[in-house]
């Protein structure tokens, strides 16, 4: 019985992984609320001005090695995930890419969980039509399907915010946002934000502890929580730790989705699945999950999947 019990448990914890290591990024809540991302302030270039500003330090002096800020913070029903960062892309190739749907799915099928993207009509505008599974080839009736409902809510010469929200996922969680925007700096570069969150409930909770107390045990996130008697650093782990490691993987494919577009059409897929894969090992301590030929082999057989059935699991 009790080796039962724990088959189950792990089993669980299995399942939850496929869809937390892609959802957890960012969670507004109640209480000591934490905002959304759906909820970013009004449209305002001068706002995201002022944070580049605020910024420009921790742009410049961090463990990245990029120019970028992560910060993330938990709430009693939630987590939120934030990245800032500087690009080598003028504004308007990341305002010409980044404002279709179309575009986003290639962005999102970059990570290692998301098995499916596809952009569809919807009553009130686009929805991209996501499955999110484990860390290897699946049938897609194994997935977790999540709509988005996809809207650029602001765009100018000078700036761009895309959101995607989601009413409903797996296991009681809910109220999915992403939110993306980004305005032209000097040499032709651009900063950006993208922000991620959602909310969960009972059974979500219980999910998520599961799945930390077995196969999520040892994942850490970025920031540090302390030193070892060695002096080398100790990261959070948790949900932080989790909501860290999958901003930084959409960050890095947003990234990669820009570079390959300098690539003539047939070789942008295999640039963008390379420059992803090469940028996550660089933080292999978090991200390293598959070697390149698993994850490209994977990728490809997913993407030539999406591209061929319009049908998405129901």
């Amino acid at each position: 019985m009790r080796v039962s019990v724990s088959v189950r448990a792990d089993m669980r914890a299995r399942t939850f992984s496929a869809w937390a290591l892609f959802f957890a990024l960012a969670l507004a809540c109640m209480g000591a609320r934490i905002a959304h991302a759906g909820d970013v302030d009004a449209p305002s270039a001068a706002a995201l001005h002022a944070r580049y500003a605020a910024l420009e330090h921790q742009l410049s002096h961090n463990p990245f090695r990029r120019p970028l800020h992560l910060q993330s913070s938990e709430g009693p029903d939630g987590v939120i995930g934030d990245i800032y960062a500087r690009v080598d892309f003028p504004f308007e190739t990341v305002r010409g890419a980044l404002n279709n749907p179309v575009d986003w799915c290639d962005v999102l099928i970059l990570h290692l969980n998301t098995k499916y993207c596809r952009a569809s009509p919807g009553s009130r505008g686009a929805v991209l039509k996501v499955s999110v599974g484990r860390k290897f080839d699946e049938p897609l009736y194994k997935t977790h399907r999540v709509n988005f409902a996809y809207r650029v809510s602001a765009q100018t010469p000078s700036y761009l915010q895309v959101r995607l929200n989601a009413d409903a996922g797996p296991y009681s969680t809910h109220d999915y946002r992403i939110a993306f925007e980004a305005v032209p700096l000097e040499s032709g570069r651009t900063f950006i934000h993208l922000s991620y969150s959602f909310s969960y409930g009972m059974a979500g909770r219980l999910a998520l502890q599961t799945y930390f107390a077995t196969i999520g045990r040892d994942k850490v996130g970025f920031a540090a929580a302390g030193t070892g008697s060695g002096g080398q650093p100790q990261y959070i782990g948790g949900i932080r730790g989790l909501v860290e490691r999958n901003t930084m993987r959409y960050y890095l494919a947003i990234e990669s989705f820009l570079g390959a577009l300098s690539a003539p059409p047939p070789a942008r897929l295999d640039q963008r699945l390379r420059a992803w894969f090469a940028a996550t090992e660089r933080y292999p301590r978090q991200l390293h999950e598959m070697e390149r030929g698993e994850y490209l082999d994977m990728k490809h057989r997913e993407v030539l999947r999406q591209h061929s059935d319009p049908r998405p699991p129901a």
